[in-house]
């Protein structure tokens, strides 16, 4: 066996996937479209030994414990059963950004961990067969894996798993992202959607977006992309504003970036677009040649940081290890 560090990007969800029918299986109700974020990344080392005593997770410098282990080894525990290995492994995940919620790093965390581990173990799955196990910590992470832009498939002939449309070649897409911290965990966002009395109509709307949004990808056509992302953003939020609890996930500042997106489409013409996922932090969508003015306009006006990305490719080993 080997130590072996692998790194992926987060992903900003396009069309985004709310709520599990299978939460041990991690499988959702419908399919769902993401794209990679090149700036925002978590980086895992993953080391199988037989000299290890017990299995230890670390995460951002603490040891991982209750549900956030039995993810993670939900993931080892796969791996090692089609590896028919015994050995007790260490890993340490690290993220690029710290206090951001809804920025995809769940999807980047399990994502660098499935594929240390496959490649640790001499597994040799490539991206699609493994973003089905990288799928059980996080269902994101099947898309995180694959890189770009990318599609995780609910049920595509008895199979959950995800594929790229589009490595960002045909898609121009320039990101704004707004980070912004939050106690509230995505599970429970997820457990919290399927109580919406909206909730069966946002999976209609989802579905009848897909075709939508994978046209508007093959097609190169960034304005689509972004519009129904930002429509998509909407519905995310008002299905978990309506669950039995309530959820609100955005900040004030979440509130005053996205009038300042309007304001600069409206007023000024600006092609850019804002999307949420499961939090507070905002992404701004636009064209490259806009990305300076977009980002600069919010500092100026919400005084929050704006971290400039272009698209991020698939998942990839490294050669300095965390540990």
């Amino acid at each position: 066996m080997a130590k072996v560090t692998a790194c992926a990007h987060t992903i900003q969800g396009l069309l985004k996937y709310h709520g599990l029918k299978n939460k041990k299986l991690r499988l959702p109700f419908h399919d769902s479209i993401s794209v990679c974020a090149k700036e925002l990344t978590t980086t895992a080392t993953v080391d199988f030994d037989h000299q290890h005593n017990e299995d230890v997770v670390e995460i951002n410098g603490s040891v991982a414990k209750g549900i956030e282990a039995e993810r993670v080894m939900n993931v080892i525990d796969a791996l090692r059963k089609l590896a028919k290995s015994k050995d007790r492994v260490k890993i340490a995940s690290k993220n690029n950004l710290a206090n951001a919620k809804g920025v995809g790093f769940s999807a980047s965390a399990f994502a660098s961990i499935a594929l240390a581990a496959n490649t640790a173990l001499n597994l040799k799955m490539d991206l699609s067969r493994l973003s089905e196990i990288a799928r059980l910590g996080a269902g994101s992470a099947s898309r995180s894996l694959v890189g770009g832009f990318a599609i995780w498939y609910a049920n595509k002939n008895g199979r959950s798993f995800a594929r790229q449309l589009d490595d960002g070649t045909r898609v121009k897409l320039a990101m704004g992202i707004v980070p912004m911290a939050s106690p509230v965990k995505t599970d429970m966002a997820h457990e919290e959607s399927v109580s919406s009395p909206f909730f069966t109509a946002r999976v209609k709307e989802v579905k009848a977006a897909l075709p939508k949004m994978i046209r508007a990808i093959k097609k190169g056509d960034l304005s689509d992309v972004c519009r129904l992302a930002e429509a998509d953003s909407l519905s995310l939020h008002s299905v978990t504003m309506t669950g039995k609890r309530g959820l609100v996930l955005v900040a004030p500042e979440t509130i005053n970036v996205i009038r300042r997106v309007r304001a600069m489409r409206e007023d000024q013409g600006i092609p850019v677009w804002f999307s949420l996922d499961t939090g507070p932090s905002v992404f701004l969508n636009t064209q490259p040649e806009y990305l300076q003015k977009v980002c600069q306009d919010i500092e100026t006006n919400v005084h929050v940081p704006v971290i400039k990305s272009e698209v991020g490719g698939s998942a990839r080993t490294l050669d300095q290890h965390l540990f």
